[in-house]
């Protein structure tokens, strides 16, 4: 066994750090699109809200022996509560947004108006941070906003209010990527980690117990696995862009859009219109651009 542990190692140090960062992100994305069909699969027996507060209670019992050598080496004072707080905040109901759009959409549809954050990003970071955007840039930010019309159809396709939950979810999550790199000037991982968990584990025991219904043991181990694979996925998505080049790690995530059309049609007889494809393409397309014209800024800025 032991043998068989150090060949896998070996193995494994012996990969580019572009294929192990491609390798995590495929797996985060695995365990992504697995959360996506137990939220879906729990969607008409439990609330969003409630299922939000298990996501955030089980990645805190998770994260326990984190948490206490961080308590035990100081590291969770902060004086930078108010924007962990206000981060929190938006974490919570961006996860409760999403949740509610996976039970009342497409997977696929859901799927691909998620990944328009990254859209949103670079508009915000341009009017806030004040950040410099080139002309391919933004051409690429309109491209992914004509995407999501594409998906959307305002004025052909009946009013689906998920769909606007579902791209609400993203501008609330976008603003999240803003703050983080406000929060690591001064903080370190571990911390903003532990205040993003403890934090959104209080804020939604209040919103769950009111619409609490005391999960059957079916729906209880769904819970416990949404709360894993969520903690889990975001760990592989975090070590996979640490390690790799945006350019090859980030396509690993689009794969998801494929995993969400598959699930869909397997489990929930779901068929995709060809224009929720055509958008998804425009979209992936134009946040993909975007993340590479990024870090080839950042690196050139750094040199």
């Amino acid at each position: 066994m032991s043998g068989a542990l150090y060949r896998a190692g070996s193995a494994w140090s012996g990969l580019s750090a572009n294929a192990r960062g491609a390798i995590w992100v495929s797996i985060g994305t695995v365990l992504a699109s697995l959360t996506d069909l137990m939220v879906k699969t729990l969607g008409p027996s439990v609330h969003p809200i409630e299922m939000a507060f298990f996501r955030y209670l089980i990645g805190c019992l998770i994260l326990i022996p984190l948490f206490m050598r961080l308590s035990r080496r100081g590291g969770i004072r902060t004086k930078r509560f108010g924007l962990h707080f206000f981060r929190a905040i938006l974490s919570v109901v961006g996860q409760c947004a999403v949740y509610y759009a996976v039970t009342q959409m497409l997977l696929a549809d859901v799927t691909a108006l998620a990944f328009s954050r990254m859209l949103f990003t670079t508009l915000l970071a341009a009017l806030m941070l004040h950040e410099v955007v080139t002309a391919g840039r933004w051409a690429a930010t309109v491209a992914g906003f004509i995407g999501v019309l594409v998906i959307l159809r305002p004025g052909i396709t009946d009013f689906n209010d998920a769909a606007l939950v579902a791209l609400g979810a993203a501008v609330i999550f976008s603003f999240g990527l803003i703050i983080v790199p406000k929060l690591a000037a001064t903080e370190p991982p571990d911390r903003i980690v532990f205040y993003y968990n403890v934090l959104g584990a209080l804020l939604t025991l209040g919103p769950a117990a009111l619409v609490w219904k005391t999960p059957s043991w079916t729906e209880l181990s769904f819970l416990l696995a949404i709360g894993i694979a969520t903690s889990l996925s975001i760990v592989c998505f975090i070590r996979g862009f640490a390690v790799g080049e945006t350019s090859v790690v980030a396509p690993m995530e689009y794969v998801r859009l494929i995993y969400a059309g598959i699930i869909g049609y397997v489990f929930f007889f779901e068929v995709p219109d060809i224009w929720t494809g055509v958008g998804a393409a425009i979209i992936v397309g134009s946040t993909l651009y975007i993340a590479t014209r990024a870090r080839k800024t950042a690196r050139q800025t750094a040199a």
